[in-house]
């Protein structure tokens, strides 16, 4: 079959490593890819948000089967442009989308159907959400209702803080539109996971959890990125509390999809934090979460592909999906200066991955044969060892054979997972 694969980072890079082993499949598109896509699929020059070029492509190459990962086509309605040419899809329509287009719509949602998040105002002018920040307990979080690249959110720990994010985010437009509507959200505590979930709009499969590391420093220190590594599984995530997320979360959450009638087919991804009063959603992502994506589909033992399918074709089950009893680790390398100011253009040079490792390119593009930086993640190091100990030294020791004179990461992925698994 011809697949086509939308979007061009890490993420898309683990999916496009993970189809490949899919009997089923003999011919991979990657739109538009990158520079180290291109040593597994075929790239194609068409953005992620250019629909009509997506489906005259799509029709010109007979393509079989898509997966839409980003979220930005998602809410635009890719899938929906592609269905309506005869193309099966992996991923959301619009109207399903916007469980991630929308922070409103998300939190309205669970406050409508009960599930549990954090208490929360919406405004849609910023003297009113000022007014209110003036007497509002600290820290709070501060949500630009839509997409802003994974940077949206703010945690204001003081009062001139959220004041000020405030007013760069409704005055300013720092995040454009997405910024019309804000969230005013209480500050939850606890520890943080991440679980993504295939779903058919019935059946909800969670995959491994993971734990994301957001800050660009050590010891979580620095700006907030779009996450600087991960591992897989989350200590923290133990099968109790896998039972009652499972009661009061997923599948709460797409049954309310459902009444509302949009049906989410896909991958849903669950941002949880897990208070003293029980796990609290604090986000919902339409598609494969970036960088957890990288170490949870290495230890993904079934075929991806005939789970797509069944996901499509809504015949997902529970036994079709299953996962390594291993741990992964995830370092991600970024260009010096991520978040705010980088430059591009430095030569990265791979050393050879193993059975048990691979090297996900995230923002990088080919000069000939060279390998050339060209975003601010630039490779997703990932490797799977028998506990996440072994895990993460394996990780560690191929990190450090990249060539990547412009590079940095950080050094204690990882650590917090390895604290509480000795507590």
């Amino acid at each position: 079959m011809k697949v086509m694969v939308i979007g061009g980072g890490g993420r898309e890079h683990a999916i496009i490593k993970a189809l490949k082993k899919s009997p089923k499949i003999n011919t991979i598109f990657a739109l538009p890819g990158n520079g180290g896509i291109a040593d597994d699929a075929t790239c194609v020059n068409i953005g992620a948000k250019d629909i009509s070029a997506i489906v005259d492509f799509a029709k010109s190459e007979n393509i079989d089967y898509a997966v839409v990962a980003p979220d930005d086509p998602l809410v635009l309605g890719c899938v929906d442009a592609l269905n309506e040419i005869g193309i099966p899809c992996f991923g959301p329509n619009k109207a399903a989308a916007i469980i991630e287009g929308s922070k409103v719509f998300s939190k309205n949602l669970m406050k409508k159907y009960g599930i549990p998040t954090a208490d929360y105002f919406v405004f849609n002018n910023a003297s009113d959400a000022l007014e209110h920040l003036k007497t509002a307990e600290i820290p709070v979080v501060i949500k630009a209702d839509g997409l802003a690249l994974g940077k949206g959110v703010i945690i204001a720990t003081t009062r001139d803080e959220a004041l000020d994010a405030v007013r760069s985010i409704m005055e300013d437009k720092v995040f454009g539109e997405s910024g019309n509507n804000i969230v005013v959200e209480e500050f939850l505590t606890g520890p943080e996971v991440s679980v993504l979930a295939f779903t058919d709009g019935k059946t909800v499969v969670p995959m491994v959890s993971s734990m994301d590391h957001k800050r660009a420093g050590d010891n979580d220190t620095g700006l907030n990125t779009g996450g600087m590594g991960t591992v897989a599984p989350n200590p923290y995530y133990t099968e109790d509390i896998a039972k009652v997320c499972m009661e009061t979360i997923f599948l709460p959450t797409v049954n309310a999809m459902n009444a509302e009638g949009r049906t989410f087919k896909g991958c849903l991804y669950f941002g949880l934090m897990l208070t003293p009063k029980g796990p609290k959603v604090i986000e919902y992502n339409c598609r494969f979460g970036d960088p957890e994506t990288q170490v949870v589909l290495p230890l993904l033992e079934s075929d991806i592909f005939t789970i797509m399918q069944a996901v499509t074709n809504e015949t997902l089950t529970p036994e079709m999906v299953k996962f390594k009893d291993s741990a992964a680790c995830c370092v991600i390398i970024a260009s010096k200066g991520y978040p705010v100011k980088y430059e591009n253009g430095f030569e990265i040079k791979l050393p050879a991955t193993t059975i048990d490792s691979s090297i996900y390119v995230a923002g990088a593009k080919k000069d000939g044969e060279k390998l050339l930086s060209a975003g601010g993640r630039v490779l997703g190091v990932t490797a799977i060892g028998e506990n996440l100990e072994k895990a993460i030294e394996k990780a560690y020791d191929l990190t450090k054979k990249v060539e990547f004179s412009n590079g940095f990461y950080r050094n204690d992925i990882g650590k917090r997972a390895l604290k509480a698994y000795n507590n």
